[in-house]
């Protein structure tokens, strides 16, 4: 075992260009040495639901304190006032928008499809879910259909990528189609989209999204996009994303109602690498560690938050075709592997392109938090202050950020700052107040994410204690 782990550090140096010692780069010790200031807005948070316990479907006790892994939750796009929120777990709640109880609308460890949350509970199982804008125009063909991202076991299923590397569980996109829209509870039909496999516990498959600035009959109407990480381990092991024969470490996108003959889906004539014979067609930007999700504007931008390795997180805006460099760039910044004989997880200053890379409007380093969770742009109005301006967080530290969406240019980082957070009538930090042990490391995990409803209004949901809370004006 020794001699084959030699063997493969051995190769990894001789495969790296051999740069002269003293034309080596110094690492950056502290990349982004501005601190992000407390800003003057200020929030409070109104207790809206709280989600039933949970537990990994797997093992007989939860592998840690969350009460529900709780990470998304958005408006249905059928005007019937419900919101869904989705538990890793494997469970998918309907929750009225002017409150009440949640009702359990799927849970997917029921159904026979190979549901497996065991390889790494933190980030497999119920990822993400998307209802497609027809889902309430009966008569359409995407009338009571939705989609869901998931992990299964390898053994489940034939991989459409990757099957003869998927060691560990592969990723997912169901599609389901309801008997009965207007129902609170899931009944009807399931169909698998498309099958990806995973050599590792993490960095899969996230959030799925419909853009909602289309209307019937244009070219992205009913189009899905779906967030792919790079198939977990340190330091892209794989190299997928720089790899695009397969559509990992980025954001592909599908036309599922598309699909011809045989297929499952198909393929939007209007993706930027259809033709390109060394692209998978799927493939609508790459060069992503770890987009666990991202959200659309009401005109359309799409903002990525995409978790860094050990130094940078970043805030991308989407753009079709874009290469945002993951594994040679981190943030604004060189890696290891995008130099050469120095050694990875430092950041290094960044030498001149040598091919077209998208870089983030805004990117904090690890002296900030630890790993970028969700963000969406505030079009509530009960803080008209927040108003256009990208909210996003931190899962780890609980810290809230925001920029202004005026003027955001790649490559040149907006301002950040920190939005100020109170409960009961105390500003204080989110994992402090309410958060639950962390398995990483000492101290409290925040396990916080961001969620919105059909007013553009934004919530809170964190793992700990399985509760949903309201942004509302601090007093």
């Amino acid at each position: 075992m020794k001699l084959a782990i030699a063997t493969f550090i051995s190769g990894m140096i001789a495969s790296l260009p051999l740069v002269a010692a003293e034309s080596r780069p110094d690492p950056i010790a502290d990349p982004i040495p501005e601190k992000i200031q407390k800003g003057d807005i200020s929030i409070a948070l109104q207790e809206f639901v709280q989600i039933p316990e949970s537990q990994e479907s797997a093992m007989p006790e939860r592998t840690n304190a969350a009460h529900a892994r709780i990470q998304f939750m958005t408006p249905l796009p059928d005007e019937s006032g419900r919101l869904v929120v989705n538990d890793l777990r494997g469970l998918l709640y309907l929750v009225p928008e002017t409150g009440g109880e949640p009702s359990m609308y799927l849970d997917v460890r029921q159904h026979d499809i190979g549901f497996d949350d065991s390889m790494f509970p933190n980030e497999t199982g119920l990822a993400g879910v998307a209802f497609h804008p027809d889902f309430g125009n009966e008569g359409t063909a995407g009338y009571g259909k939705f989609y869901t991202a998931i992990s299964v076991s390898s053994d489940s299923g034939q991989a459409d990528y990757l099957d003869d590397n998927a060691e560990n569980h592969e990723s997912v996109i169901r599609e389901w189609s309801a008997d009965d829209p207007d129902s609170d509870s899931f009944s009807g039909s399931t169909r698998e989209i498309i099958r990806i496999g995973q050599f590792d516990q993490n960095h899969n498959i996230g959030t799925l999204a419909f853009n909602p600035a289309t209307n019937p009959g244009d070219a992205d109407y009913g189009m899905l996009y779906a967030s792919m990480g790079d198939g977990g381990g340190a330091n892209d092991p794989m190299e997928y994303g720089q790899s695009t024969v397969e559509p990992m470490s980025g954001i592909f996108r599908l036309d599922p109602l598309g699909g011809e003959g045989d297929a499952a889906y198909g393929i939007p004539a209007d993706n930027p690498f259809v033709g390109s014979s060394d692209i998978a067609p799927e493939t609508w930007a790459y060069g992503l560690r770890h987009p666990q999700a991202f959200s659309f504007d009401i005109d359309g931008t799409m903002y990525i938050c995409d978790i860094g390795q050990n130094q940078i997180e970043e805030v991308n805006i989407g753009v079709a075709g874009a290469n945002y460099g993951w594994r040679v760039r981190e943030g604004t910044f060189a890696t290891a592997f995008g130099l050469g004989g120095v050694r990875p997880n430092p950041v290094y200053p960044r030498p001149e392109d040598d091919q077209e890379y998208t870089y983030p409007v805004a990117q904090f380093d690890h002296d900030e938090g630890n790993a970028i969770s969700s963000g969406f742009v505030y079009r509530g109005s009960a803080i008209p202050e927040l108003q256009e301006k990208f909210i996003f967080t931190d899962m780890v530290t609980g810290r809230v950020f925001y920029i202004d969406t005026d003027n955001l240019e790649p490559d040149n980082p907006a301002s950040i700052l920190e939005l100020r957070v109170e409960f009961f009538g105390f500003e204080r930090n989110v994992a402090d107040a309410i958060g639950f042990p962390n398995t990483y490391s000492r101290g409290n995990r925040a396990g916080l994410r961001l969620g919105i409803d059909s007013e553009g209004e934004l919530y809170f949901l964190t793992k700990g204690d399985g509760k949903i809370r309201k942004m509302v004006p601090a007093l």
